[in-house]
């Protein structure tokens, strides 16, 4: 278990933690929540060992592997996606190279009968099968299945990192880091850069690891699907919960509503007793008692309320203006960046009043139509034809980004506002939770939610009949996401919004356009129509699965039926497999206990005291769970060939 013990630190006048302590377990998959600001990134580099607190400590046990995916990270460079990937395997690839060094060496020699020869085979036959063992021969076609898992086509792996936007970098980053499957993964924020797929197979791939995660997200259905505890950050305490985010919601909002009636009743018990002190002190008679109980009264322990920050930003889109029946109209779209085919021909009609969400995969499109659609780059051939009035009201995904930094909020404002909204600027900063000298600073301090929040305030001094929104809940607060999708359901306008958050859309839209091999496909309903539509849990197996019966080797319709048939297996080869499933089961059982056995020893508070017989048992333990994970892919490649 890795544990967290009295972390206090302190910036300024600000206290971020103040003595807090949580631990957690081996197979823990944990979320990180709090507000913008609350310090949970800093609290994942204090875990991680990237930064010190200034007081406390963290500990985990001697020998256990710790990964850590931060917003701050850098690739190398001069590696392809597949060398950068296979880098996870650096102690496999040690392996690989000592037996290529050993291969050349027995061609040249011809001391067959010498000790040290003897020693050059034994060293050979062990090494190859630890090599085996380790996953040697299987890692490049592990590396493939995780960076296909994560987005990247066959392709893309002979390119230069450095070919991709930082977005794309993360998603190797994050797949090496699944590839060494540490004993604690620490993830800040997995999901910022990932589409609604990747962001499936993430959720499917974390749910059954076997070592314990810590992740940030304002993803709310990634977290409910991953985690099965919460700690909370607030006004520097951590409050633990046993229960996805979800839960921890209705849980939370029963601490504080018990917290808030024992705080009164303790307040009423109190200025009782004050005023039955004050009446007994008048009295000459009875001031040796109220003296008395003055001191019982001094010595009760109070009950403090946290100061919780519950603003929320007081969002309202204006009226949309009177506008035509249909919206707009695109017809025959294809868009090139050079050689690279976006779009092919691609047609979109939106009426008055619809509301449509852009999905797919991350370099369908999706951005790219709605930046032609509401003609901020051309096409390369096609048109647009917007309709009668339609006046547009755009939100760009790196729109906060793009705010310049050496004007002041206000200066801000102020430039994108048109004469007659100039004297509300300071109030509509105010219910954007910017007040006071806030309308003063700098953008280039503002945090990303704070951006985020400016970028919104800007968008919402024009009245619009079609809002588009693209990305609209990166570095958004859970509060602040549930404050704008409460809005733009309240938009009485049309509405194409682009974007990967699955709880965003549920219930945001009527009509779902998915991105797919340059074309669009349209879907009646909202996101959770789609996906259930779709029958599927990771929409890129479905991909994986048409392209191969699209390929000619799968495309036997001209040959019979019958031969197209899997062969039925002979009597002893069920026999086999029957016989293999069963002596996988029973050694998973076998394995499990040993391992239960173990974790059991190491959670004796005296076992750390000797660090040899740490070393000795955390060795013990990985080679159980590695034998275990062999055992397991065995049971399944048996049970699925006698399931044909």
């Amino acid at each position: 278990m890795l544990s967290a013990t009295g972390i206090y630190q302190q910036y300024g006048d600000r206290v971020l933690f103040n003595y807090a302590s949580f631990v957690i377990m081996d197979r823990d998959k944990v979320g990180l929540v709090g507000r913008n600001g609350a310090g949970k990134s800093t609290m994942l580099k204090i875990i991680a060992g990237d930064m010190g607190s200034d007081e406390g400590t963290v500990v985990r046990p001697t020998g256990s592997t710790l990964g850590f995916l931060h917003q701050e990270m850098e690739l190398p460079t001069g590696r392809t996606v597949m060398e950068e990937t296979l880098t996870a395997f650096a102690h496999i690839q040690a392996m690989e190279d000592r037996l290529a060094e050993l291969n050349k060496e027995m061609e040249v020699r011809t001391d067959y009968a010498s000790d040290s020869y003897s020693r050059m085979l034994e060293e050979f036959t062990s090494l190859t099968e630890r090599f085996a063992l380790v996953g040697g021969i299987t890692m490049e076609a592990e590396a493939e299945k995780f960076l296909k898992g994560l987005g990247f086509e066959q392709k893309d792996f002979n390119r230069q990192t450095t070919e991709f936007s930082g977005g794309w970098q993360m998603r190797i980053e994050l797949a090496k880091m699944l590839l060494m499957r540490p004993d604690y993964l620490l993830l800040d924020e997995p999901t910022n850069h990932l589409d609604i797929e990747s962001i499936i197979w993430l959720e499917n791939w974390l749910s059954t690891y076997s070592g314990a995660v810590i992740t940030i997200s304002h993803d709310k259905q990634f977290l409910d699907n991953v985690t099965n505890r919460t700690l909370e950050i607030e006004l520097g305490k951590v409050y633990d919960y046993k229960a996805n985010y979800s839960k921890y919601v209705e849980l939370q909002a029963e601490r504080r509503a018990k917290a808030e009636a024992a705080y009164e009743n303790q307040q009423k018990v109190i200025a009782e007793k004050e005023r039955t002190i004050s009446r007994f002190m008048a009295k000459a008679t009875k001031t040796k008692m109220a003296q008395s109980m003055q001191k019982q009264l001094d010595k009760v322990e109070r009950i403090e309320l946290d100061v919780t920050n519950t603003a929320v930003m007081n969002l309202r889109f204006p009226k949309a203006p009177r506008s035509g029946a249909i919206t707009l109209q695109a017809r025959n779209i294809t868009k090139k960046y050079g050689d690279l085919e976006v779009l092919r021909g691609v047609s979109l009609k939106v009426d008055k009043g619809d509301r449509v969400s852009f999905v797919g995969q991350n370099g369908q499109g999706k951005t790219t139509l709605a930046k032609i659609l509401i003609d901020q780059i051309p096409a390369t051939s096609g048109e647009v034809e917007l309709g009668h009035n339609v006046t547009i009201g755009y939100y760009a995904q790196n729109q906060a980004e793009e705010l310049n930094g050496k004007m002041t909020l206000l200066e801000t404002m102020e430039e994108h506002s048109p004469p007659e909204m100039r004297t509300r600027l300071r109030s509509m900063l105010g219910s954007f939770l910017f007040s006071g000298e806030d309308v003063d600073k700098k953008v280039s301090v503002l945090s990303g939610g704070e951006r985020a929040r400016l970028a919104l305030a800007c968008m919402l001094l024009r009245p619009f009949s079609l809002l588009v929104l693209d990305e609209p809940t990166n570095h958004l607060d859970m509060a602040s996401k549930d404050m704008l999708k409460q809005a733009v359901l309240n938009y009485d306008g049309t509405l194409i919004v682009v974007s990967h958050d699955r709880e965003f859309l549920a219930g945001l839209t009527d009509r779902t356009i998915e991105f797919r091999d340059h074309k669009l496909y349209e879907h009646l309903g909202d996101i959770n129509f789609y996906l259930e539509k779709r029958k599927i849990d990771n929409m890129r197996a479905v991909e994986l699965e048409k392209s191969k019966a699209d390929t000619p080797a799968a495309s036997t319709s001209a040959a019979p039926a019958a031969a197209r048939k899997k062969p039925t297996l002979s009597h002893e080869e069920k026999r086999r497999l029957e016989k293999d499933v069963g002596n996988a089961e029973r050694k998973i059982e076998r394995l499990e206990k040993e391992i239960a056995k173990i974790h059991l020893q190491m959670s004796v508070p005296d076992f750390y005291d000797d660090s040899a017989r740490v070393d000795k048992t955390t060795a013990e333990l990985k080679a159980k769970q590695a034998e275990l994970e062999q055992v397991m892919e065995k049971w399944e490649e048996a049970t699925l060939a006698l399931e044909g």
